[in-house]
């Protein structure tokens, strides 16, 4: 069995590459988590898993990580990346501390992968009977100047 995650951040950050898997490189650097490997998560955040904005993950570590991500070549496009996290009001006993993550990316502004992360994280409480607590988003835009990418990412850790 792996372990549970007891911590997480919230990142986003844009960047421009020689290729598309540069630009996602240099974007994943830029969002300081360049030098782990991510493991592709779904949208939920454990019970209990705490917020902490300075985690520091070691290099090569194998990290559970929800993204959204895109990457483009199209010169003059403009990309978003964002991501959220909604944690649930305690009293749902051991869901306490329980959350869901969103993420998106698209060809769109900062504002529109913001309010698009904002929806989809408001319809998922909804559609499990929480109420939130707290919720966090971190969105990012770019406008394409050879090869660029937006991400945006909840890394979690133990």
């Amino acid at each position: 069995m792996l372990p549970i995650p007891t911590r997480y951040f919230v990142t986003a950050a844009a960047a421009e590459g020689a290729t598309k898997l540069n630009a996602f490189d240099n974007a994943l650097l830029a969002a300081g988590i360049g030098n782990v490997n991510l493991v592709r998560l779904s949208s939920i955040l454990p019970p209990g898993c705490v917020y902490d904005p300075c985690l520091q993950l070691p290099v090569g570590a194998l990290v559970p990580t929800a993204y959204g991500v895109i990457v483009s070549d199209t010169e003059g496009e403009l990309i978003a990346a964002a991501v959220g996290v909604i944690i649930a009001e305690d009293g749902f006993g051991a869901e306490d501390g329980f959350g869901v993550i969103m993420e998106y990316g698209g060809r769109c502004s900062r504002e529109e992968a913001h309010q698009m992360v904002n929806e989809m994280l408001d319809e998922a409480f909804a559609r499990r009977g929480l109420v939130a607590k707290d919720k966090k988003i971190a969105a990012v835009e770019h406008r394409v100047e050879r090869c660029g990418c937006c991400l945006a990412a909840v890394p979690m850790w133990y």
